[in-house]
């Protein structure tokens, strides 16, 4: 998508990005042979399943190798800090379908894998090195904050914001603990809502101006009120504010992580701070600050309006009445965790 649809570095972008995922996927594929040849010396049983390996007796010395591979290659996909530097420059260079996609299902990857294999198959080394992932995921949130402060292009923010709230993911797995890790499923299927909905508005913004330089917009309220208002609302969804779908992971996130980590917790919230002024700053200058320049702008046409209020219907659901959801995920979130309360 980037390479071939891409635009501006596409290349650099799309190489950057190979060689960061595939590196991280190389060790990967050396633990689980290694896992494989561990469970066939035990068992007998030459398998990769699943089950089969779960049952495997690691001892914590391997244990804490073969997690730190399979943490290494997750936490590119996350990505998480400070393995992050191929996702910006893939938003940037990407068409609007690939950020989209990045946004909405690649980044989950890595936050699916971690909660599906890592922590199962090496519980001790995951307990180890929780205060590691803590630190990684807070870093990530705090410097993609301060660095989306100083972006000039819409959608280098919103790639920014992104690794902020993916960090927010991780602090919620870190935590392992069921509130929390509801809060993390729950906000991998938020953010692909919302952010993806950001991605798909700074391109229609693009096509019409043939620019995503915050400076070369103002007054969008005036001439493209539909979008203006859309981008309103996802902006104050992707601060967290409540009634909206971020909120509800946000908050059990936090909560969650509160009973295991009441400073991770704080320091986390410093992230929502952050964010918070830096969309509000992107807001202001983008729909309300004056016009800076002339700019000949049309308003969404109806099939834009309809994807936009279809993705707007689902954020609000998701924020007002997320017990379905949550219902979903809860007996999954309590097999993973062994019966946990």
């Amino acid at each position: 998508l980037i390479g071939i649809w891409g635009h501006g570095r596409k290349l650099d972008s799309t190489i950057k990005f190979f060689l960061f995922t595939m590196v991280g996927s190389l060790l990967m594929l050396l633990a689980i042979i290694a896992l494989h040849l561990i469970h066939a010396q035990q068992s007998g049983v030459a398998t990769f399943g699943l089950h089969e390996l779960l049952k495997t007796q690691i001892p914590a010395g391997t244990q804490l190798w073969l997690y730190a591979a399979f943490l290494l290659a997750f936490a590119i996909k996350f990505p998480l800090f400070p393995l992050h530097t191929w996702l910006p420059d893939a938003h940037t260079d990407a068409p609007t379908a690939g950020s989209v996609i990045l946004a909405g299902l690649l980044l989950k990857t890595g936050s699916y894998g971690l909660i599906r294999f890592g922590y199962p198959l090496f519980p001790q080394a995951a307990q180890i090195l929780t205060p590691l992932l803590f630190g990684l995921a807070l870093v990530g949130i705090l410097y993609a904050s301060l660095v989306a402060f100083a972006q000039e292009d819409m959608k280098r923010l919103i790639a920014y914001s992104s690794i902020g709230h993916m960090g927010f993911v991780a602090i919620g797995i870190a935590a392992w603990q069921p509130v929390a890790l509801s809060g993390s499923i729950i906000q991998m299927a938020n953010h692909g809502v919302t952010t993806g909905a950001l991605f798909c508005m700074v391109g229609m913004l693009d096509e019409r101006a043939h620019t995503r330089e915050i400076k070369a917009f103002g007054g969008l309220w005036g001439k493209m009120p539909l979008w203006s208002f859309f981008f309103l609302l996802f902006s104050i969804t992707s601060v967290g504010l409540p009634g909206l779908n971020s909120f509800v992971g946000e908050f059990l996130i936090l909560a969650g992580t509160m009973k295991s980590s009441p400073l991770v917790a704080a320091l986390a919230f410093i992230g929502i701070v952050l964010t918070l002024i830096y969309m509000v700053r992107l807001v202001q200058e983008v729909v309300f600050q004056k016009e800076r320049q002339p700019l000949d702008l049309t308003d969404l046409d109806l099939r834009e309006v309809c994807l936009l209020a279809v993705l707007s219907l689902l954020n609000v659901w998701m924020g007002v009445h997320p017990a379905p959801l949550l219902d979903l995920i809860h007996t999954p979130v309590q097999l993973l965790l062994g019966g946990a309360p």
